[in-house]
């Protein structure tokens, strides 16, 4: 009985430590997943506590089941909106991608071991794809807000990568173990098999739940668990037929996450417990595995072998994969760096040790130190990356927080939070005419607190910096309102050096820009003029601070001759004119050198609903 509650006590006793790590991680900038791995290998055998754990089995059945529900719970928060600009490209990385980086990491990992090429295959094949849990957790909370392409790309690849990887390390198992066993249509056979059940039985089980959850009342805390039953239902009953369990347990997931019903909102605050719950017991297991000194006697294999996959087979697979989809390079670039590896490579550098495969200990060592590896480097920097390639995009237009609340089982509220930041326009506004932008009618105050208190809004209210209001709208005012809770003059600043001081509307004509008579009469008077003449219509008199008050900034005979070739074309054309990939938030067309247009906004088919126009010599 002592001993059960021993483990009772230590295992709480390691979570709760790993959790409270929480706010040292965020201090730091290192992933939260690096501290559970650090407090399962202080805990493990050369650790503080001394645990004793080589249960590689029992490690592997808690690895499988977390990974299932840290899936599901990612399908849950996946958009159908994501499908249209990632859905395509995460299947070419999950496919050609997975495989690309496999054969280039395998071949240099045999050469730099000298072991079999076969060993060395199976290495490169347990790291090859990105790891779920970690994407997820570091995307989400990563403090940044990227472009919805990238964060589409990423999270669709982490996703649904998982069969090409398993399907590859069990072919690699086989083939150090009985390399007679394998043939090339029987690799073919078990891939379409592993993609084609996974696909059916997640697709049919995600659709039959999202026509279930209407029909049922259960009490709130009910919902979350039995979508986590029947999402490990799923898992496990696609593994029996041969399909892969983690990609239909993650279609599930998102076909349940896009029906919007009042069990929905339930399951998605409870199901974000367990992911995190899930997280930290998988982290702090696989930690308790690995011995520091086996694992520091091959670190510089280890960092070896990182370094080649991430500068080296990560970017060629990924630009091999993405370049017929029209990403551009730095888009590229930041997708390659963040090939996030975590919980599933040392999951899978598990089998090869139950397998009894020659050589899987020292497999399973520098797995590990590559992970570790993985989430200090490329974990860490996300925020620093994402600037360095421009895929980020300003976070001005977004609510604190959003809840629903259901009337009925089809009707629901939403009530947004948002905060008064410093320097706000919202700083000294009345809460309920935050915005002469916003109708009266259509916005509700629901509650005012500052300092924890609840405040009575009456006509004097004022609001000061830190007050939390919460809002209940008809409209889709949201992003209008956050602005001005959230931009300060700095922040606004921010915002119009990204997107410009000057915002057009997508459905305006070229040749009706003042911008477009401005400049090309510019020309006509005198192309080398460094002073604007005198304008005389009202709208040039509007668009003339757009040029500065006295420099004729970056007019030139090409972008004269550019605005006069697309002069018949609306905004929106134009620039679709020339993207090569789906138009997302922060994609930009250069006029020339001085001038570009950017989007503002794309609403859920891709047509824009606002646009910048940006000085790239003064921002």
């Amino acid at each position: 009985m002592d001993t059960l509650n021993i483990i009772y006590l230590v295992t709480s006793l390691l979570i709760f430590v790993s959790i409270m790590t929480s706010t040292l991680s965020a201090r730091l900038g290192v992933p939260l997943l690096l501290f559970f791995l650090g407090v399962g290998m202080l805990a493990g055998e050369e650790g503080v506590i001394g645990i004793r754990f080589e249960e590689y089995s029992m490690a592997n059945f808690i690895g499988q089941a977390a990974l299932a529900c840290i899936l599901l719970d990612g399908g849950l928060r996946t958009s159908f909106k994501s499908f249209r600009v990632g859905l395509k490209p995460a299947i070419a990385l999950a496919t050609w991608g997975v495989l690309a980086t496999v054969v280039a990491l395998g071949v240099f990992v045999t050469w730099l071991l000298g072991v079999d090429w076969r060993l060395g295959l199976l290495m490169a094949a347990i790291v090859g794809s990105t790891d779920a849990a970690a994407v997820f957790s570091l995307l989400r909370h990563g403090g940044v807000k990227l472009n919805d392409r990238v964060q589409a790309t990423l999270e669709l690849e982490s996703g649904a990568n998982d069969p090409m990887a398993i399907l590859l390390v069990t072919v690699m198992i086989a083939m150090n173990i009985d390399p007679a066993s394998q043939t090339i249509w029987g690799i073919l056979l078990m891939l379409l098999q592993q993609i084609g059940i996974g696909l059916l039985l997640g697709a049919l089980a995600g659709w039959l739940l999202s026509q279930l959850l209407p029909k049922i009342h259960l009490a709130e805390g009910m919902y979350a668990i039995l979508i986590m039953s029947a999402g490990m239902a799923v898992f496990g009953a696609t593994n029996l037929f041969g399909g892969s369990g983690f990609l239909a347990v993650y279609l599930a997931g998102i076909a349940i996450g896009n029906t919007k019903v009042r069990a929905t909102e339930h399951v998605l605050r409870v199901m974000d417990s367990f992911a995190w719950l899930s997280q930290a017991v998988l982290f702090v297991v696989l930690g308790l595995l690995v011995s520091p000194s086996r694992m520091l006697e091959e670190w510089p294999y280890a960092l070896m072998i990182f370094l080649f996959l991430l500068f080296i087979a990560r970017p060629l697979a990924v630009s091999t994969s993405l370049l017929p989809f029209g990403f551009r390079p730095k888009e590229i670039g930041f997708i390659s760096w963040v090939g996030l590896r975590g919980a599933v490579p040392i999951t899978l550098a598990l089998i090869p040790v139950m397998s009894g495969v020659e050589g899987a200990d020292l497999a399973f060592n520098i797995v590990f130190g590559v992970v570790i590896l993985s989430l200090l480097a490329q974990g860490a920097t996300i925020p620093f990356m994402s600037r360095a390639f421009n895929v980020w995009v300003p976070t001005d237009t977004e609510p604190k927080a959003e809840h629903e609340i259901w009337v009925g089982d089809q009707a629901n509220i939403t009530l947004y939070e948002f905060e008064v930041k410093p320097g706000a326009f919202a700083i000294g506004r009345h809460p309920q005419s935050i915005s002469t932008k916003v109708n009266r009618k259509d916005i509700a105050v629901f509650a005012v607190v500052r300092d924890g208190y609840l405040v009575s809004v009456n006509e004097d209210t004022a609001l000061k910096v830190g007050d939390i209001v919460w809002y209940a709208l008809s409209g889709d005012w949201a992003a209008s309102i956050a602005k001005v809770f959230n931009n300060s003059a700095t922040q606004y600043q921010k915002t119009s050096e990204f997107y410009g001081d000057w915002l057009l509307s997508p459905h305006v004509r070229i040749v009706d820009l003042p911008f477009y008579n401005l400049a090309t009469r510019s020309q006509n008077q005198n192309r080398f003029s460094k002073t604007i003449a005198p304008v005389t219509s009202a709208l040039d008199s509007i668009f003339t601070p757009l040029l500065g008050s006295s420099e004729l900034t970056g007019i030139d005979d090409e972008l004269v001759q550019t605005l006069r070739e697309a002069s018949h074309q609306t905004v929106e054309e134009f620039m679709l004119a020339h993207f090569k990939a789906e138009p997302v938030k922060g994609d930009a067309v250069r006029l020339n050198d001085s001038w570009s247009l950017i989007v503002r906004d794309v609403d859920e088919h891709g047509r824009l609903h606002g646009i910048g126009l940006k000085n790239l010599k003064n921002g």
